[in-house]
């Protein structure tokens, strides 16, 4: 994926609590990502408009996983930067399989979907 070289070429920037998000760097990031999503409609993955503070499984007219559907999480900075750094550890049985390993990178990315995808 696209996104994962630029991922990995980020540095580390410290625990999640200390690393402030780059919406701008994120929007960046965020490229890469739409390989299977987006800000606007649902695609191999659901849509992200909104999804800071949306809870886990419930934009119309996508197609979850139970495991998704069932979670009951909502979508708070802390529970994306569980998903986004082990999906399947942190809601086991889900569809999605991208890690996003770099603290920073998901500080930026958590930002740019705070700000941008609102």
């Amino acid at each position: 994926m696209a996104c994962a070289g630029a991922l990995s070429a980020a540095v580390y920037c410290g625990s999640p609590a200390n690393a402030a998000g780059d919406a701008a760097r994120g929007e960046v990031l965020y490229q890469g990502c739409q390989d299977c999503h987006s800000i606007e409609k649902n695609d191999v993955g659901p849509i992200h408009k909104g999804v800071v503070g949306r809870t886990a499984g419930t934009v119309p007219g996508y197609n979850y996983s139970p495991a998704l559907r069932n979670a009951k999480i909502v979508w708070t900075e802390e529970n994306l930067d569980k998903w986004l750094t082990n999906p399947q550890e942190f809601i086991p049985g889900t569809k999605m399989f991208y890690e996003v390993k770099n603290q920073q990178d998901r500080a930026d990315l958590i930002a740019f979907l705070k700000e941008r995808a609102r």
